[in-house]
């Protein structure tokens, strides 16, 4: 197999006396989607944001392509080629579509600007591909603020891709979402993942969304890594089951859920 384009190991968290994350280790290649699941307080935001470089690593490594990222700020993090999207949508509600997707470019290509001018005239042909790819280009001219809100999250999403990312971060990408409109957008992900090769880690309360599209899945609890690999097997863990349902339940019902989103069956479910 290949070297992985994410390498997290003996990664560590304090806040106090409480060991937020202690002590995980995973791998992310190009091309995956990954899923970081848990119950609230497993430590899923704390990983996740010391991958974005949001809070600093109490101990451990996190490397991409080699690269070590634990000590750099975020903006140095995303120049690398790592893309963020929030669980609440970050856009400019008063700029159109494109003017949104222009300004990440400015940002990614260092160039100062003035609140005074327009950027209308800055890579617009090379924003509205962005657009093109999310399926926003046809409302590219509108203000983001007449948008409903699955479309700004796709928005968001071509404005994470404008530094060509390497590594997509989504925190709750479906938060607030109706299921079509997740269905949809993760389906979208999923094919910019296999177009770009690119890798995805995302965190999702939603359950049918992460065993419908994600590739392979880790599972933290109370701060430590208690399970990972690929859907079905996640899905029939024991100390997993325990975890979300106490004894008795199981993820059957959302496995069967997730397939018929997916339209698979069986196995590749």
């Amino acid at each position: 197999m290949s070297t992985p384009l994410l390498q997290v190991s003996n990664l560590g968290k304090s806040f106090g006396g409480v060991k937020a994350v202690d002590g995980i280790s995973f791998d992310l290649h190009a091309g995956e989607l990954l899923a970081l699941i848990g119950p609230n307080g497993a430590g899923k935001t704390t990983t996740f944001n010391m991958v974005n470089g949001q809070l600093p690593a109490g101990q451990g490594s996190i490397l991409l392509n080699g690269q070590e990222l634990v000590g750099r700020a975020p903006r140095a993090i995303w120049r690398l080629g790592v893309g963020r999207t929030f669980q609440i949508a970050e856009t400019f509600a008063s700029l159109t579509v494109v003017e949104n997707v222009q300004m990440a470019l400015l940002s990614h290509d260092g160039r100062l600007f003035s609140m005074w001018r327009s950027a209308s005239a800055y890579k617009r042909d090379e924003a509205l591909a962005l657009l093109e790819q999310v399926g926003m280009a046809a409302q590219a001219d509108r203000p983001c603020s007449e948008l409903a809100y699955g479309d700004v999250k796709r928005v968001e999403l071509a404005i994470a891709m404008a530094n060509s990312p390497k590594l997509l971060l989504m925190d709750e990408p479906t938060a607030g979402m109706a299921p079509r409109e997740r269905n949809a957008l993760m389906a979208l992900t999923k094919q910019l993942v296999v177009d770009r090769g690119m890798a995805v880690l995302f965190t999702e309360h939603s359950m049918d969304v992460v065993f419908a599209y994600a590739d392979r899945m880790i599972v933290l609890a109370r701060g430590r890594l208690i399970a990972q690999g690929k859907p079905l097997e996640i899905r029939d863990h024991p100390k997993v089951q325990e975890v979300y349902f106490g004894s008795g339940k199981t993820f059957e019902k959302i496995a069967q859920k997730s397939a018929e989103i997916s339209g698979v069956t069986g196995e590749t479910a």
